[in-house]
């Protein structure tokens, strides 16, 4: 599973990355996504792939077009490579972190939860402290809100949010905070058409 001269894969790596990600035909849990579509992800794959070794680079990552206009592409490109020891991944890798951005389950919930609150926890510190916030609300806003408005913005966030009164949003008051907003719209991505 690596190199350009074999595009196809085997039905057994296939099985396996299904059973793996949770993209199995014919289970009501969790999303199908047929082995013909996991054999055009993974020639889009191969094909972004410019060293021909069979994983990808972060400015491999960078190169895709609808992925280098997202203002939070730098926190997805990074999640990709979080449970990498190298600065690579390999396909399997690459599927296993996009199932987190599939439309969820109840197994998965938590998955989601926790990959989006890495997005905003930037220091890996297990808080959302009001900077990190801020930093990311920087990111999707740009210079299209005055900086009082999103310090306002921040702040009412994470007294909204900060059920312990620690001036910070931990993971459970970001899982409580999530289950009053539709998060399989907001964070799933429609990545097979």
């Amino acid at each position: 599973m690596g190199n350009k001269s074999s595009l196809l894969l085997r039905p057994e790596e296939i099985a396996q990355i299904q059973e793996e990600t949770g993209f199995v035909p014919g289970c009501n849990l969790y999303i199908c996504i047929t082995p013909n579509q996991i054999e055009r992800l993974y020639s889009r794959f191969t094909s972004l792939d410019r060293g021909d070794c069979g994983t990808l680079s972060r400015d491999d990552f960078l190169r895709i077009p609808e992925l280098a206009i997202n203002p939070l592409c730098e926190r997805i490109v990074h999640a990709f490579f979080e449970e990498s020891t190298e600065d690579r991944v390999n396909f399997r890798q690459f599927m296993n972190v996009l199932a987190h951005f599939r439309p969820i389950n109840n197994k998965k919930e938590n998955k989601l939860n926790s990959l989006a609150f890495k997005m905003y926890d930037l220091d890996d510190d297990g808080v959302i402290s009001r900077d990190e916030l801020l930093s990311i609300l920087h990111m999707m806003v740009g210079a299209n809100i005055s900086q009082d408005q999103l310090i306002s913005i921040a702040e009412r966030t994470i007294l909204e949010a900060d059920l312990c009164c620690q001036g910070k949003i931990s993971f459970e008051d970001f899982c409580k905070a999530l289950e009053r907003t539709d998060v399989e719209q907001k964070m799933s991505i429609r990545f097979l058409n």
